[in-house]
């Protein structure tokens, strides 16, 4: 089966062409960074809008990367939530109306859903069963995955997501949009020790995340900084290895327990943050000690991206699920509400 898949949650289009037997074919993406930078954040309605003059000239270009004539799939699937509503009807009525016109079945796909597989691209996937992190601006999760759609949850943050955090640290900094590549950045220069930071709800028992105690104990740091007249690079930089060591020992330590109550031995990470190289080699390491294995998708489809949906798209489309009904996105979609395949 050849599945078309469109990405639009956020400030990112993403296109691409899977085929259940040989793969990925193409995939293009688009990031809308330029268009929001100026505004420290996205903005909702210009993101729809930008969605509206990406999608047509990325479908052409992943055809034609591909080699195939326009239409020739044999299904589509584009992301139904969550996200912003506005994007996520860009491109949920693009594929919708799309596949009428080319006469093949639609399908609305868990944007989480497909972080979460997106690992199964790569040339050595994971196996299932295994315990995922999904980690990225808008979720931190822990969830047991004994097969797609067989989702249960462990723990979750109970505020902001890690990368909510790495952002909002950054911007609280003044440092330049987006903030989390900037934060790991600024941390490769920073010297260790200066500043120490909490290891939110690592002293007690449990899977659930916390991070605004931590974004207020760097916002604490760095007004001393300022009362003492030191807003230099390297206290900027100080600060980022510290904020940064502290999120990746929490979530390693979080895994560490995941592993240990589920009695599992494979980890998948996946979502924006686990593009993060601190991260990637402290899982790494902590995964050896245990003789446990940790798996994660090459950078480029860590962030949003539309191979991820045409995969998972492709699986349920093979399994006979498609859409039924009017569109229909949701702005919030909590992951184990999905159903398992037959």
């Amino acid at each position: 089966m050849r599945v078309l898949g469109i990405e639009t949650s956020c400030d990112e289009t993403g296109i691409a062409l899977y085929d259940s037997e040989r793969g990925l074919l193409a995939d293009a993406l688009f990031s809308q960074i330029d268009l929001h930078r100026i505004y420290g954040g996205v903005v909702p309605e210009l993101a729809s809008r930008d969605h509206v003059k990406r999608l047509v000239p990325l479908v052409r270009d992943v055809f034609a990367k591909a080699d195939l004539p326009m239409g020739a799939v044999d299904g589509l699937a584009y992301t139904a939530g969550p996200g912003l509503v506005g994007a996520l009807l860009v491109g949920g009525a693009f594929a919708r109306a799309t596949a009428h016109a080319w006469q093949v079945p639609a399908l609305g796909v868990h944007h989480m859903e497909g972080h979460l597989l997106a690992p199964m691209l790569e040339a050595r996937p994971p196996a299932f069963p295994f315990v995922a992190l999904l980690v990225s601006g808008g979720h931190t999760q822990l969830v047991q995955v004994n097969g797609i759609g067989q989702y249960q949850l462990l723990g979750e943050s109970l505020d902001d997501a890690a990368g909510e955090a790495f952002d909002k640290t950054a911007k609280l900094m003044g440092l330049p949009y987006p903030g989390g590549p900037e934060i790991a950045r600024l941390a490769q220069q920073g010297q260790a020790g200066r500043f120490v930071f909490p290891r939110p709800m690592t002293d007690r028992p449990g899977l659930d995340f916390s991070f605004s105690g931590l974004k207020t104990a760097v916002l604490n740091a760095w007004h001393e900084c300022q009362r003492q007249g030191d807003t230099s690079q390297q206290t900027q930089a100080d600060i980022a290895r510290a904020f940064e060591q502290a999120v990746v020992e929490t979530l390693v330590i979080k895994c560490r327990r995941a592993l240990k109550a589920t009695g599992m031995k494979t980890l998948v990470m996946a979502g924006g943050v686990s593009a993060n190289q601190h991260l990637r080699q402290a899982l790494e390491k902590m995964t050896a000690g245990l003789r446990a294995e940790v798996f994660y998708a090459r950078p480029v489809f860590c962030t949003d991206n539309g191979a991820m949906i045409a995969y998972a798209g492709c699986q349920r489309l093979l399994a006979g699920q498609h859409d039924e009904g009017g569109l229909i996105t949701r702005a919030r979609w909590p992951l184990d509400q999905l159903p398992a395949l037959a």
